[in-house]
């Protein structure tokens, strides 16, 4: 697939890394008991650009190319009160010598404060313009369309990035991951029986399936969702991947079996810590000093070791975790983390 037709930026030198977790692999294998457990390598996409990385850079190279191409001052975006998408949408506005704004949504209510640490501590680190902090359930297009057009009153030119990056366009950063991956896969001699990747926006795994499929990679992609069950969540992914591949003009219709995610690590809400979570954090941090986050990567993580202690990996296969990255909100919940107070399982 030729990506060069779309413009895009750049905010990574290089690609991450793609390495195996020995400790990791010992450790979770003494857990899953007789059956053993597989063998765990990791994407580490928490090393892309743009303060300090993760998944939305990939996005964002191909959104903010699309801003510049639109002759947009400003991006507007939207997300939750620890937001790792606004603090990457942030950090590409400060590259491009442009402005900023937030819709933050409070899906937790009084779960946003002006002083809290994490990402909001980086949003006003960073300089955000302006933050709008609107309660659950707020249509959060509509929400940004009225500061782009409060910016045009004003004579200024705003581009809404939607929430997690998660069109079409954005797709694309994970079609460059796909590519990215299979030339690895080639360079280094790995052969990878399962991925394990994040589903939430759909944009990490719808782009990252329509890239599998347009490029071949028979590989199959397991979502474990971080706010919906799979009988929300795959219909969301399975757009995503068909708006992407449409995009790309591969006139290929996306299989509705291709699309798998789990449900069972994301409860008791979207954001509130586990039980579960902390121990991904934790084993993970302990045996590789590798960080992992309270939403998203250490739901994820839950979801990977919560399948291998199922006997859903066999012994011995090569099952490799995207990390999306998204450290900076650890320290937003470090009692949790540190197993200091009471989690639901």
């Amino acid at each position: 697939m030729d990506l060069s037709r779309f413009p895009r930026r750049r905010y990574t030198q290089g690609v991450t890394p793609l390495e195996f977790l020995p400790n990791f692999t010992q450790a979770l294998r003494n857990s899953c008991g007789p059956s053993g457990g597989p063998n765990v390598w990791i994407k580490r996409d928490d090393m892309l650009g743009l303060t300090p990385g993760g998944n939305k850079t990939r996005k964002l190279e191909f959104l903010v190319a699309d801003a510049l191409a639109q002759g947009a001052d400003t991006l507007i975006t939207c997300g939750a009160p620890q937001s790792n998408h606004c603090r990457a949408t942030l950090s590409a506005s400060i590259k491009e010598g442009m402005k900023c704004r937030f819709v933050i949504e409070e899906r937790v209510p009084n779960s946003y404060r002006l002083d809290a640490s994490g990402n909001n501590f980086l949003f006003r680190l960073l300089g955000v313009e302006a933050i709008t902090v609107v309660p659950a359930g707020t249509n959060m297009l509509q929400a940004m369309q009225q500061v782009s057009d409060d910016l045009a009153g004003a004579g200024r030119k705003g581009y809404i990035v939607p929430g997690g990056g998660s069109n079409a366009i954005g797709g694309l950063g994970y079609v460059a991951c796909a590519q990215e991956l299979q030339q690895q896969f080639f360079e280094q001699g790995v052969q990878i029986d399962k991925i394990v990747v994040g589903s939430g926006s759909s944009g990490t795994h719808g782009g990252l399936l329509a890239g599998f499929l347009g490029n071949h990679i028979n590989i199959p992609l397991i979502g474990i969702g971080v706010s919906r069950d799979p009988v929300d969540q795959d219909p969301l992914v399975h757009q995503e991947a068909q708006a992407v591949a449409d995009l790309l003009g591969l006139k290929l219709t996306i299989p509705r079996e291709a699309v798998l995610s789990f449900g069972d690590w994301w409860r008791p809400k979207y954001s509130m810590p586990n039980a579960a979570m902390v121990e991904a954090v934790q084993l993970l941090a302990r045996t590789e000093a590798i960080l992992l986050d309270p939403v998203y990567t250490g739901k994820i993580m839950a979801g990977l070791i919560g399948l291998a202690r199922q006997g859903y990996f066999k012994r011995d296969e090569n099952v490799l975790f995207i990390h999306t990255g998204g450290a900076p909100s650890l320290h937003a919940y470090e009692p949790e983390v540190l197993g200091l107070t009471g989690l639901p399982a």
